[in-house]
């Protein structure tokens, strides 16, 4: 009897809102592989380009706290099936689109409409199934989703070999808007249960919480960076400094986009496993941070690796926010998911946004030779980014650094000891974790 609800409410709830993620995943990365036909058909440059991927990030960062709070007012069903409409409308335009701005508008109208498609989709595992089983649902959602990051490699470019990128969107646009009809026909209504808080919480004191600043910066620099070049800049990459003709580049976004399905995957168990071993989300979120900055750092320094490895990494990356709502689940009580998931991710989107337009900026101050920008302006673009990153993860650690100086005041002469005690310490570092079910600290 079990197991058939539990199959049921997969049918039902986790399966609709995997496809509308699907979509939204797809939209967000299918610009890397038609970037040339576009530049080609309507004459972007490289800057132009950038921002038309990129509004995609920043239309997402905008929508994010008001969908957080109509998510949690009145549920995925209705908020995710509505704005999905939306985004079909978004691609049909975007399919007879013959100038800049009306691609822009296009482009906006998308990403308004799939910006729902995570935070319903992680919202609907809370309301809908067992609590120690979010964080693994949340890695198979995303693993799903991500198959959409796989489809706009060498699928696309299969269907784009005996049709163009236009009647290509407007398939996307009649597949987005039967989602949206699935979704509100399909999942049942969930009601949403009054919190037993004693102070309610709200989006302000989301933004106002020290453990929520703690991570966000190291979140959104890490995880947004992914997005955007994974999403966009990977493909110019490949071309200008590795020199791969289309057909290996393909293959190697292919590939890439592979290992990010298996990312999703690997962080969900992972995460669902130290939970239940009593071990912090926080600490896997650093070490993903890290592995991310030195991927990069290996592309930027040209280390003598396949490149695959390090993009693949990047891509991975991309995925953890499994580990990032993982931490905010322990933060805020289920109820306001919604809210304290949109609030972070405002920074996701939002530094995507910031950084893929600085990126195209940036890139645009060499010339190309041959077609092909020199290695030096991706080293200066992609080096900025990994720079922030860096100062993001030293706040994120700060802590962690004062705590280990105070474990070693024992061991150092007593004049350093007294000098190097840090003001503030345990009033700035307390982090509160729940310590059982019923809200007691």
């Amino acid at each position: 009897m079990q197991i058939s609800i539990a199959w049921r409410r997969t049918a039902r709830v986790f399966l609709p809102f995997a496809a509308g993620y699907y979509l939204s995943y797809l939209f967000r990365t299918i610009n890397a592989l038609i970037a040339d036909h576009l530049s080609s058909d309507t004459g972007l440059g490289t800057a132009d380009l950038g921002l038309l991927t990129s509004v995609h990030f920043l239309i997402f960062a905008v929508a994010q706290i008001p969908i957080g709070i109509l998510l949690d007012r009145f549920g995925p069903r209705r908020v995710q099936s509505t704005l999905l409409l939306l985004a079909a409308m978004g691609a049909g335009l975007f399919a007879v689109s013959t100038g800049f701005l009306s691609l822009l508008i296009a482009r906006a109208m998308i990403g308004l409409g799939v910006a729902a498609s995570l935070a319903a989709g992680l919202k609907s595992i809370v309301l809908w199934f067992p609590r120690e089983r979010v964080a693994l649902l949340n890695g198979y959602m995303i693993m799903l989703g991500s198959l959409g990051a796989v489809t706009a490699t060498a699928p696309v470019e299969h269907l784009l070999a005996w049709m163009g990128w236009r009647q290509l969107f407007e398939i996307l646009a009649a597949a987005t808007g039967a989602t949206a009809i699935l979704i509100y026909v399909v999942v049942p209504e969930r009601g949403i249960v009054p919190s037993t808080a004693s102070s309610p919480i709200t989006l302000s004191s989301v933004f106002a919480d020290r453990r929520f600043w703690r991570i966000a910066p190291l979140s959104a620099t890490c995880i947004g960076s992914a997005w955007f070049l994974q999403g966009l800049w990977a493909s110019p990459w490949l071309s200008d400094v590795e020199g791969l003709d289309r057909a290996n580049l393909v293959r190697q976004l292919f590939l890439i986009s592979i290992g990010l399905c298996g990312g999703a995957w690997l962080f969900g168990t992972t995460v669902h496993h130290i939970k239940r071993r009593e071990i912090g989300a926080e600490t896997i979120l650093a070490m993903v941070a890290v592995l991310f900055i030195a991927a990069e750092l290996a592309l930027i320094l040209r280390v003598p690796l396949p490149s695959i490895l390090p993009w693949s990494i990047v891509a991975i990356v991309g995925t953890a926010t499994v580990v990032s709502f993982a931490v905010i689940a322990d933060y805020f009580p289920l109820e306001f998911a919604g809210r304290a998931n949109g609030a972070l991710n405002v920074l996701h989107f939002g530094w995507a946004f910031l950084a893929q337009y600085a990126t195209g900026l940036i890139l645009e101050q060499w010339f190309t030779i041959d077609g092909h920008r020199p290695i030096i302006a991706y080293q200066v673009a992609f080096g900025l980014n990994v720079a922030v990153q860096v100062v993001a993860l030293v706040w994120f650690a700060l802590p962690w650094i004062r705590c280990s100086a105070s474990w070693m005041r024992p061991f150092l002469p007593a004049n350093i000891s007294d000098a190097a005690e840090p003001v503030g310490l345990y009033e700035s570092s307390v982090v509160l974790i729940p310590a059982d079910d019923d809200g007691e600290w």
